[in-house]
C-alpha cells in the first residue's frame, strides 16, 4: 500500500490508508518503520520520501477497496516479484532483504 498524509502523522497515515485500501485493521503499536526511500521520479519532478513499515499484526482479510488503483492483493516471495512492481517498492524490497535501511534513486 501506498499513500500521502494528509497533515497527520505517518503511523495514523498508514493505519488509515490500510483500512480504505485493503480493509485492514492495523494497530499503531504494530508498526516497524524498517526502510526509508528517497527518490526523484525525473529532472522536472519534486523528490519525494517514502516511508516503508512492516505490520508485526493487523486483522481482517485484504481486499481491493480501489479497484482503480490495485488489481489484486497477493503474496509473493521477495525473490519472485513480477514485473509490474512499482520500481522504488522493488527496490525498497530488496534493500529490506539486503538488510539496508537507505535507498537513493534517480538521482
Amino acid at each position: 500500500m501506498a499513500g500521502h498524509c494528509e497533515r497527520e502523522a505517518a503511523i495514523g497515515c498508514l493505519v488509515r490508508e490500510s483500512e480504505e485500501e485493503a480493509g485492514l485493521i492495523i494497530e499503531p503499536t504494530d508498526m516497524e518503520l524498517v526502510h526509508l526511500v528517497h527518490l526523484v521520479d525525473s529532472p522536472s519532478a519534486r523528490p519525494r520520501i517514502g516511508l516503508v513499515f512492516r505490520a508485526r499484526s493487523w486483522s481482517g482479510v485484504p481486499q481491493v477497496l480501489e479497484p482503480d488503483r490495485c488489481v489484486e492483493w497477493r503474496w509473493w516471495n521477495p525473490k519472485d516479484l513480477p514485473a509490474e512492481v512499482v520500481p522504488y517498492t522493488r527496490a525498497a524490497i530488496e534493500a529490506i532483504g539486503a538488510g539496508s535501511l537507505y535507498t537513493e534513486m534517480g538521482w
